[in-house]
């Protein structure tokens, strides 16, 4: 068996993935360390490997990301605010992540460090040295990726692939925009990994997160993610990992609703970005308030969700359901909509299931979650984070209204359920151990 490094960005989105490659990586006789946030150093544990806490100047709460990076809140979602977060959030702590992947594999030298695609302390590491003189690297990709190609336009506008001429010209015109915008960030960049003596490839920087590890296992299947023609051969698709059901998770008592013949529509703001119910979740609920048609199930995911959704709206509607937490594994095949932000393992699980959906994704990568949605025809994409109850109500009905949403994503179910990505990455271990 191998001696395995685990790693991931302090952030829920970053190491629940990873937390479940660990779990299935220990289950399979493997000795594994996760490196992670402190905050998760319960959960690290619990999938039976040793954790190790990250330095403090590369750790920081997620729950409470704008205060942790002063000035964050005040930069609208879009190019401006990825920026920051590229600087602040995924370059600054380089060095500290580097230094605590050397310093930890001088006690334990494994033969493989597997990072999220965000942990570039693991990138520094490929780069910085011969592959003969360190353990092989593996990317593992939890959002959609960045890499910039002849195919595609930059990561961030949201734009989707455009056929023919008139397509590779525009990417070419908005890649050489973004490279000039860019290179500023990307000078800083790689006076960072120059001061861990590694050097940054040459290309856009988003690029060296797919680039520069020896393998890149990407979290998603062929269907749902933007061809590109140019893309390395380091780079996989493996299909998403199943939902992790919390099987002590008491039902609600009226569940049995789900079976009734209205149709089920789900809201969910995620894991994460729930502090504010109005961005999605209230305008939701009212835009399809006492429809005797529909059955609305609102998962909040925090447990005072249901009384403060019923104090924003002033009482439920008769039609709404209302949960903290809710195992979506047994829930969304009830679903024949669910409205998300666009949190990409989300939408992966709804994909799981076959089940259409609606996205109002602003912040972060979901807007390029949400459009990609829009590109395989498994939902609307409504460009927003914060929809109107007009917009809401029509997209819904939209949905529901075309059967081709539902086959669409049936189809990606498939090609989901043809993927074993815990198998993929079990695989590529022992090749490489």
């Amino acid at each position: 068996m191998s001696r395995i490094i685990t790693a991931a960005m302090p952030a829920h989105g970053h190491t629940a993935p990873l937390l479940a490659i660990t779990a299935d990586l220990v289950a399979r006789g493997h000795e594994v360390v996760f490196l992670g946030g402190a905050r998760f150093a319960g959960a690290a544990e619990e999938t039976g490997a040793r954790f190790v806490a990250l330095p403090a100047e590369a750790d920081f709460d997620d729950r409470r990301i704008n205060d942790s990076f002063p000035g964050r809140s005040e930069l609208p979602p879009g190019p401006q605010r990825l920026a920051f977060d590229a600087r602040n959030i995924f370059i600054d702590p380089v060095p500290a992540q580097y230094r605590a992947l050397r310093v930890l594999l001088a006690e334990f030298p494994a033969t493989v460090v597997l990072g999220d695609c965000f942990f570039h302390g693991a990138v520094a590491l490929a780069l910085a040295h011969p592959r003969e003189e360190r353990p092989a690297v593996v990317g593992i990709g939890v959002s959609p990726p960045m890499l910039q190609s002849v195919d595609t336009a930059p990561f961030g506008l949201a734009l989707a692939p455009q056929a023919g001429p008139e397509g590779l010209a525009r990417n070419r015109e908005l890649n050489a925009e973004a490279a000039l915008r860019g290179e500023p960030l990307r000078q800083y960049a790689a006076e960072v990994f120059a001061g861990v003596g590694a050097e940054l490839p040459p290309g856009p920087r988003a690029n060296a997160a797919v680039t520069g590890p020896d393998h890149y296992l990407q979290l998603t299947v062929p269907g749902f993610e933007y061809p590109r023609s140019d893309a390395p051969a380091s780079l996989r698709y493996i299909g998403a990992l199943a939902p992790q059901s919390r099987v002590e998770a008491e039902l609600p008592q009226w569940w049995p609703e789900l079976t009734s013949d209205r149709s089920v529509v789900v809201v969910t703001q995620g894991t994460l970005a729930n502090d504010d119910l109005t961005e999605l979740l209230v305008p939701a609920v009212r835009a399809l308030a006492d429809r005797p048609d529909l059955l609305v199930v609102a998962a909040t995911v925090r447990p005072d969700g249901p009384e403060l959704l019923a104090q924003a709206l002033g009482g439920l509607p008769d039609n709404v359901r209302a949960a903290g937490y809710l195992p979506f594994d047994r829930l969304l095949p009830h679903a024949d909509v669910l409205i998300s932000n666009g949190g990409y393992g989300g939408v992966h699980t709804a994909l799981a299931f076959g089940v259409p959906l609606v996205v109002a994704g602003g912040s972060e990568d979901k807007p390029e979650v949400a459009a990609r949605v829009a590109w395989r025809g498994v939902g609307v994409d409504l460009r927003t984070g914060r929809p109107g109850e007009p917009e809401l109500r029509e997209a819904v009905d939209q949905v529901l209204a075309d059967p081709a949403y539902r086959a669409n994503a049936a189809d990606l179910a498939a090609e989901l359920a043809a993927h074993q990505p815990l198998t993929a990455i079990a695989e590529l271990v022992d090749s490489l151990g």
